[in-house]
């Protein structure tokens, strides 16, 4: 995704100059629906090289440590979900915050920052100019609360970012991490499951083979037998010991 964008982006500089090239293949909200292609190519589109700069910058950072642990293919997809959850987020909301054009690939650079957090929430950010580390955990949640906040409130009317779409890519991520999270704890439980069966059936063979049903009753009979018998003894003491001892007095004839 990191060449991807950068491909992109000096073609954009370079040979495709003309704005109509944005506003084919950018996410016009109120043309989304006879621009369908424009829910994924938005995406590897960008304002400028500062824009460029800082999803760029995201992506070496926190990119190759959750595309290692999903996988080349999985971290596609996700990347891909994100992008179109913020999509799909600022044309579902065209009525309350009106975008005219939507670029850029920090809905999924979101997605991004979850999935680090999600897996190492404690790992320490270094953020500048900030004198100590942040932890990721923290880092997200603030991000996401400017967003918020941008996206309720901005700063100016002039202001262009589509912050929800920065919503809508943490929001797909959310649902996506959720949800394997979920299927990895029913399979969890599932192959615990039938470990404790399989367990339990061995056992269950084993003490068939080694104690036949005959066996078996036999040995209950036993213990029964036994446990008689020692209540009799038992009792037989106890009367020995509640009876008088015989008087010293009395001699033989």
């Amino acid at each position: 995704m990191f060449v991807a964008n950068l491909v992109v982006f000096l073609f954009q500089m370079t040979i495709f100059v003309d704005p109509r090239f944005l506003t084919t293949f950018g996410f016009v909200p109120l043309r989304a629906l006879a621009q369908p292609w424009t829910f994924v190519t938005y995406m590897f589109l960008h304002g400028g090289p500062l824009h460029l700069a800082f999803n760029l910058l995201a992506l070496y950072v926190f990119g190759p440590e959750v595309e290692e642990r999903m996988g080349g293919g999985q971290f596609l997809g996700y990347y891909l979900l994100c992008g179109l959850g913020g999509a799909v987020l600022s044309f579902a909301l065209i009525q309350f915050r009106p975008v005219e054009l939507v670029i850029g690939a920090s809905a999924a650079v979101y997605g991004v920052l979850l999935a680090f957090a999600w897996a190492a929430p404690d790992r320490p950010i270094y953020v500048f100019p900030l004198p100590e580390p942040i932890p990721a955990k923290w880092l997200v949640t603030f991000a996401v609360a400017v967003s918020l906040a941008l996206a309720i409130v901005p700063l100016a009317p002039s202001d262009k970012v589509s912050h929800l779409a920065h919503l809508g890519g943490f929001g797909a991520g959310f649902l996506y991490l959720k949800v394997a999270d979920w299927r990895l704890f029913r399979a969890e439980r599932h192959l615990r499951r039938g470990r404790n069966r399989a367990c339990w059936s061995t056992r269950a063979g084993w003490l068939g083979r080694r104690m036949p049903a005959s066996s078996r009753a036999a040995r209950r009979a036993m213990q029964r037998r036994r446990r008689s018998t020692g209540c009799s003894t038992r009792s037989r003491r106890a009367a020995s010991r509640a009876s008088p001892p015989p008087s010293e007095s009395s001699s033989p004839t």
